[in-house]
């Protein structure tokens, strides 16, 4: 059974919630404070998060980043009523796999749920491993290293970067990261996709030295990005 761990403070939206996951199988704790959510999360290993940003005693980014780091391996659910473009940014470099916002569809989260639970770190290819110039991704591990040195990646990077690998040199379009690394049925901002390149990129790099042969990720405007194999 999945555990879940729910984190809102309106009572109204918290019960709707807690009752509607149990409802279909999960395992739920409910907190409705950030302090409780950390001390829960500090207690208990959890497979998916919801996380409310207007808590009442802590700033919801800030919880996002230390959740991210005790629950390194969860999922992590952002829903909240804020709805600008750099509520979204901000959420997702915090730590977030997915952002929704407020009102959502119960039908809509509880397939997002779905969804994010039964890729579970599913989605990459089934190749035992791959390797572009000094890029090696190990898809039975779900480890990547970079001329012998392994670099942490989220769950999502390692999944967008091992579908990328798949087929280095060839052009993969946005609808087809969303749909085979997040949800086929995916709704809301692809913001969510820019934000893991983005971090792709920045960790790649820092793991790199000037001799290491990196393949760099290209943006295709109007179309996705490309994996390039690394000039010999």
């Amino acid at each position: 059974m999945s555990k879940l761990l729910v984190v809102e403070d309106d009572d109204t939206i918290g019960k709707v919630l807690e009752s509607s996951l149990r409802l279909h199988g999960y395992a739920v704790s409910w907190q409705r404070t950030g302090h409780d959510a950390l001390t829960e999360a500090a207690a208990s290993e959890f497979d998916l998060v919801l996380l409310d940003l207007g808590l009442p005693d802590l700033d919801g980014v800030e919880v996002c980043r230390r959740l991210r780091a005790m629950l390194p391996s969860a999922v992590l659910v952002i829903l909240t009523a804020r709805t600008e473009e750099m509520d979204v940014v901000v959420g997702l470099e915090a730590g977030a796999d997915d952002y929704l916002t407020k009102p959502v569809r119960l039908g809509e989260l509880l397939a997002r749920v779905r969804a994010h639970l039964r890729r579970g770190g599913t989605s990459a290819p089934t190749s035992p491993a791959l390797t572009i110039g000094h890029l090696r991704v190990d898809t039975a591990g779900r480890r990547v290293s970079l001329a012998g040195s392994e670099v942490a990646l989220r769950s999502k990077e390692f999944d967008l970067l091992a579908r990328l690998a798949e087929e280095p040199g060839v052009a993969v379009s946005r609808e087809t990261l969303m749909s085979e690394v997040w949800d086929e049925h995916w709704y809301g901002s692809t913001k969510t996709l820019d934000v893991h390149i983005a971090a792709l990129r920045r960790k790649l790099a820092a793991s790199a030295t000037s001799t290491d042969q990196v393949p760099e990720i290209s943006t295709l405007r109007g179309h996705g990005y490309r994996l390039e194999r690394p000039r010999s």
